[in-house]
């Protein structure tokens, strides 16, 4: 069997390759902010930060519009709008975007919400696996592709936090995802961490933190903490954990 070969990862923004461990060696000490700015300075336009706009969105948000501020180069937010999100998202989303004046860039699926009922049906509903890997996606991984491919990303930094799943624990503070650079600058960030840095810089809690919400995503998917479920384990009806969009795996096959 001929193995698929390896796709190239990109350089930095004088072309340059980027040698992971090395990389690594000068991110593991930093704080989140000087793992942004490092990634910004080694990036420049080409870096990006993905957003759900979730419970603890606020903060990479708030940290990369002030690098932008201080920079005088705006980072590009790219928001994964599955169609299905809560209406409480929606209006966090618009108070954010207003209040940090963020550049943000909006990624949706190839279908409609609709369409994709009409041809699939509401795969959320069918308590297949394969469903639900289908569902993510349509809605969220392709899209995400797309807009990175777009947008011409190099590297792409999130909020996924180690303490959240047994995937993320095992992540590094940077690590290469079809075929780009995934920056998690908030690895090692606990729970306390992210709401004491909310309360110092008066961010708005997500309106769904007051019901319980520890994580939130679609309206279908997620659910408040009720004292023996929390986090992660609350999000699509407990068949799994991840919805591939921090997976290493390529691109599925089209719509």
């Amino acid at each position: 069997m001929v193995s698929a070969p390896a796709l190239s990862l990109p350089a930095d923004q004088q072309g340059q390759p980027v040698a992971l461990e090395q990389a690594l060696a000068v991110l593991e000490p930093l704080s989140a902010q000087q793992r942004l700015a490092w990634a910004q300075r080694t990036f420049g336009e080409r870096f990006a930060l993905t957003t759900s706009f979730g419970i603890q969105a606020a903060v990479l948000l708030h940290m990369v519009s002030e690098l932008g501020r201080q920079s005088g180069q705006p980072v590009q937010v790219i928001w994964v709008d599955t169609g299905y999100l809560p209406a409480e998202t929606y209006t966090y989303a618009d108070q954010l975007v207003e209040r940090l004046g963020l550049q943000l860039h909006i990624a949706q699926g190839a279908i409609s919400p609709a369409h994709m009922e009409a041809r699939h049906g509401r795969l959320w509903e069918t308590g297949e696996l394969a469903d639900l890997e289908l569902y993510h996606r349509i809605r969220k991984v392709e899209p995400l592709d797309r807009a990175l491919e777009h947008l011409q990303v190099s590297c792409w930094a999130s909020g996924v936090r180690g303490a959240q799943t047994d995937h993320r624990r095992a992540m590094q503070t940077l690590d290469p995802i079809r075929g780009r650079w995934s920056l998690r600058p908030l690895l090692s960030w606990s729970k306390r961490d992210v709401y004491y840095y909310m309360q110092e810089h008066e961010l708005p809690q997500h309106p769904l933190f007051e019901q319980g919400y520890s994580t939130v995503g679609d309206w279908h998917s997620s659910a408040p903490d009720d004292g023996g479920t929390s986090g992660r384990a609350t999000r699509f009806g407990g068949l799994k954990q991840e919805c591939g969009i921090h997976l290493p795996g390529l691109m599925g096959e089209g719509i």
